[in-house]
């Protein structure tokens, strides 16, 4: 696998963004935890091999290098070298000599000569994509591509969301709507049939799908902070779909979601909906 990536402009600002966040990443314990109970549904066991795809800070990976232990080898890749170097800090720190992490497009991953060793060929027990999944470019390839890495058996876990989730994005695509711009956010995963119909074209089998409610409430200051603007990369689109707005309509579009917020807001705050399906799938 090539030490470089060759990344197009979205995915080099996909990259660019996580790089930036890396540092301050972990200070939530949300990504942990759903990652956690990926690994968990997953059955990951003693000795098998596990890919991990958009590894991040590894969330997904150390979770999972702690229980197929000194027979078992995890690898994490990321486009996002910031992220990468956190999850190799994490690693040596818990002193896991199990994992690799490397940077890589998940969506081209090749695995030539000796560097495939530690996954056995190619084939990997479990193939995980916590949280991620929706900023592949294609949905559909990604699947396909993924299914050719895992054994006979094996079973791939990925995160989505559903339509409801994240109200920073399901405001977006309400006001965005108005000025004919079609926002994707968590639309191609949002629900139960969506996510079954993407696996099954994949040529996955037995796919089960578990769905967990989780949501806060959030103040309104936080919610305003989920403008995605005109620069912000949008998940499965390029260019942001606000950038074709003038600076004036980008304004005016932004006012309206800060209305359309305040209209939203309780004693309690305004309601994040996250709620989460944890798709399976077997090859």
């Amino acid at each position: 696998m090539n030490n470089q990536p060759k990344l197009d402009k979205y995915k080099q600002e996909i990259a660019d963004l996580y790089t930036r966040r890396s540092q301050t990443y972990d200070n939530s314990d949300w990504h942990l935890q759903i990652a956690r109970r990926l690994v968990e549904y997953g059955q990951v066991s003693s000795g098998q091999q596990v890919l991990d795809i958009a590894t991040g800070t590894g969330h997904v990976a150390l979770a999972a290098a702690q229980i197929v232990g000194s027979e078992g080898r995890v690898i994490g890749v990321d486009i996002a070298d910031g992220m990468l170097d956190v999850a190799r800090n994490k690693a040596q720190k818990l002193n896991l000599n199990n994992t690799e992490f490397l940077l890589a497009d998940a969506e081209n991953l090749d695995f030539p000569g000796k560097s495939c060793d530690s996954l056995r060929d190619s084939f990997a027990s479990r193939i995980f994509c916590s949280s991620a999944f929706i900023w592949m470019s294609d949905l559909h390839a990604a699947l396909t591509h993924w299914h050719t890495f895992l054994k006979p058996g094996g079973i791939l876990g990925i995160h989505a969301f559903a339509d409801t989730a994240f109200v920073g994005g399901v405001v977006t695509q309400k006001v965005a709507k108005k000025y004919g711009i079609s926002f994707n956010m968590s639309k191609p995963t949002g629900t139960v049939e969506k996510c079954h119909r993407l696996l099954e074209q994949a040529g996955f089998e037995e796919i089960e799908i578990k769905i967990e409610q989780d949501g806060s409430y959030i103040s309104l200051e936080k919610a305003k902070a989920m403008w995605a603007g005109n620069s912000h990369p949008a998940p499965g689109q390029y260019p942001p779909p606000l950038s074709t707005l003038s600076n004036e309509q980008l304004s005016q579009a932004k006012a309206e979601f800060e209305v359309e917020l305040e209209a939203l807001q309780t004693e309690q705050g305004i309601w994040n909906d996250i709620t989460t399906f944890y798709v399976f799938g077997q090859k």
